[in-house]
């Protein structure tokens, strides 16, 4: 991948954030979350069972083999017309082993088919699940160096108006200026006080985000290096990255292994009115040591069998006619649900895309704007030492260049997002996408 100097200028939050020893970087609080995250455990899991009920299938096209024993005791009186009764105690055993092996039964073997894509649906899922706890991840990570730079930035304005709220007060004792002067920066200085308060809460609430994320408490997540250079991350054409999105996207695969599966459930149904044939086979034993009901000498016999069974059905009440129209309607609706997946995914791979080009041209924007509002507030400050500018000018320059500091900031956090959100767009988002942008943090 190509770089470009997109985010060269700034550097704030290397310098304005004091790492403690415990600062986290994306990549670990990545790998933490995995591990914690319920909604990941839970698509994890429903991948496992998946994966388990598809393992199942194979049981339609193996053979099945039982084993049978028993035991039994018998008692025998016989009473003759005017004789004496006699009685006769006699026990059986028996075991047994049988074997049935299918031969041809067409709609196990669908089954088995469905058990195939039925796996490989799990992975799918589980990519999905994947992908969105590193966005998630990503994001709350990113809002918490935004909120901590909004902080910083309001710190710095803040002092910016201290100073020039006791410039006007001095002046104004030695009648250089009015209360006016004074009066207003008194009054942006209280602005700052409440926006600082509104920016402390919101950082509070950020790195509750991101901890109920990564399931970490106290994280101090690293800022972007101050000469970190940003990746180009639109390289191609918008056509190409919708190709790719088509191609590989997770969702996609999932409805064209629906549909596949669809499709095998009505060869399953249209088995349901073929013969099936199957191969059986027995081995057994049975012990009389005591002999039986009509002869008191012990015995032992086996007896063994094999066999072809065919079985074909005839009538079912018509419930097979309306399986089939069920089984072809629920095809037509996964067919559907691809082409609604496909521009699903396309339509969103265009809106990342295009967020992410526009970002990368505001950012150069506001790294623009910064200079000069840098530029602007210097020739304010500067008329307002000779007497040509007013308080209140100096006041909306700081203002300004404070704010698209700020803008600018962000706007660096948005980009890296919106990268990783092209790549999850496509359906390519990888945890090496994380570490990409993770040595782009400080050490």
């Amino acid at each position: 991948m190509t770089t470009t100097p997109l985010g060269l200028g700034l550097g704030l939050a290397a310098a304005l954030w004091a790492l403690p020893a415990t600062a986290q970087n994306l990549s670990t609080l990545y790998q933490s979350a995995t591990a914690y995250d319920a909604n990941y455990a839970s698509a994890k899991a429903q991948a496992h069972a998946s994966r388990a009920r598809a393992e199942q299938a194979k049981a339609a096209i193996l053979p099945t083999i039982g084993l049978t024993a028993g035991v039994s005791r018998s008692m025998q009186e016989v009473v003759p017309d005017g004789g004496t009764s006699s009685d006769r105690r006699f026990g059986t055993q028996t075991t047994g082993v049988s074997l049935t092996q299918a031969l041809y039964r067409p709609a196990n073997w669908a089954s088995y088919a469905q058990g195939s894509r039925q796996w490989a649906l799990a992975d799918a899922v589980l990519a999905v699940a994947d992908q969105d706890i590193m966005m998630r991840v990503s994001q709350a990570y990113f809002d918490v160096l935004a909120a901590h730079d909004t902080l910083s930035f309001i710190g710095a304005q803040k002092t910016a108006i201290t100073e020039q709220l006791a410039s006007a007060k001095r002046n104004f004792e030695v009648g250089t200026s009015t209360i006016t002067d004074t009066r207003e920066a008194q009054a942006r200085y209280d602005l700052m006080l409440a926006q600082e308060l509104a920016a402390q809460n919101d950082l509070r609430i950020k790195l509750l985000a991101l901890e109920s994320v990564a399931g970490i408490n106290g994280i101090a997540p690293k800022p972007l290096a101050a000469n970190a250079v940003l990746p180009d991350v639109t390289t191609g054409s918008l056509d190409d990255w919708v190709t790719q999105a088509v191609a590989h996207h997770p969702t996609i695969k999932q409805a064209k292994l629906a549909l596949e599966i669809a499709q095998l459930e009505v060869d399953k149904t249209n088995a349901a009115h073929q013969p099936t044939v199957d191969v059986t086979a027995s081995y057994g034993t049975n012990h009389n040591p005591n002999g039986t009901g009509s002869s008191s000498i012990g015995s032992r016999s086996t007896s063994g069998s094999i066999g072809v069974n065919l079985s074909l059905p005839l009538f079912a009440g018509f419930s097979h006619t309306n399986r089939i129209k069920e089984a072809l309607a629920l095809h037509d609706k996964a067919q559907s649900d691809v082409t609604a997946a496909e521009r699903t995914v396309a339509q969103a791979t265009r809106t990342a895309y295009l967020g992410a080009q526009s970002l990368a041209g505001q950012l150069k924007a506001l790294q623009t704007a910064q200079e000069s509002s840098q530029s602007a507030l210097d020739a304010n400050r500067l008329g307002y030492q000779v007497g040509v500018r007013i308080n209140i000018d100096v006041l909306n320059a700081q203002t300004q260049l404070f704010q698209t500091k700020r803008d600018a900031a962000k706007a660096r956090y948005d980009y890296l997002v919106a990268g990783l959100r092209l790549r999850q767009a496509t359906g390519q988002l990888t945890s090496a996408d994380l570490d990409r942008v993770n040595a782009l943090l400080t050490n």
